[in-house]
């Protein structure tokens, strides 16, 4: 599978005064086009902070951070935000729409930060509201909008520009879990159908089983990687021993 997004040890730490707390130390990972990966582990761990270098939000205090093949470690603060725009959709848990704007307008905003205005903005914004099917709803201002509706236009919102990136910060946070799985699910099908490379910051194990890998940080490294693309291998009754197998002797009754 391609690499989208490839992180090599790479460590963040901040200054409290004279102290210096590491959020991340020494991490390895890699995000591939056609999947969607979790990060998961408790509070504080590392994960949000992780999913914000990966975006180019926040630099790292060491390693080298891959986009679209492109080495973006050493770019400057005017150059980063052009990588976010052409490679990377982010979506936020609090879902961030402007309350004075209509779901398509919300979408047409980001539309027009990537040069796209006009008819053909409105366009694209109503085609991406109907991909998260929500072309019911473009009309409608957030406030008429339930959680997981908002949800969707934030989605929305984060594929204008047909980026092959995707990150979501706990997206499922302020939904119920019916709500929350049917997010995580059109996710999902949004990296295997468009081949996009989707991760997702989440605390919600009920809903890990959508994703391709499972990656658990704890106290700012990776300490697991869990792949559910490659099932447990079963053994099959013809290969368990049998009485009258030569090898297979029971033990004596005391």
């Amino acid at each position: 599978m391609e690499v989208a997004i490839r992180v090599r040890g790479v460590t963040k730490t901040y200054a409290e005064g004279a102290a210096r707390v590491t959020a991340l130390e020494g991490v390895d990972l890699d995000l591939h086009k056609g999947e969607l990966l979790f990060l998961m582990g408790p509070s504080g761990s590392g994960k949000t902070t992780l999913l914000s270098i990966m975006g180019c939000i926040l630099r790292s205090t060491s390693g080298s951070l891959q986009i679209a093949g492109q080495e973006v470690t050493d770019l400057s603060e005017r150059e980063l935000p052009q990588v976010r725009l052409s490679h990377i959709g982010f979506v936020f848990q609090a879902f961030n729409l402007f309350p004075t704007l209509t779901a398509v307008e919300n979408v047409e905003v980001a539309l027009e930060l990537k040069g796209i205005r006009g008819t053909l903005a409105r366009t694209q914004a109503l085609r991406l509201l109907e991909q998260v099917h929500l072309d019911n709803k473009a009309f409608a201002f957030p406030a008429d909008l339930s959680g997981g509706q908002k949800q969707r236009v934030a989605l929305a919102r984060a594929l204008a520009g047909n980026p092959e990136i995707l990150l979501a910060d706990e997206p499922t946070a302020a939904l119920d879990s019916h709500t929350g799985r049917s997010v995580l699910e059109l996710m999902r099908q949004l990296a295997h159908d468009h081949n996009r490379a989707v991760a997702v910051v989440t605390h919600d194990s009920r809903i890990a089983d959508l994703g391709d890998r499972v990656v658990h940080i704890e106290d700012g490294a990776v300490s697991s990687v869990k792949d559910l693309r490659r099932p447990e291998p079963v053994i099959s009754p013809s290969h368990l021993p049998s009485h009258s197998d030569p090898q297979f002797t029971l033990a004596r009754p005391l």
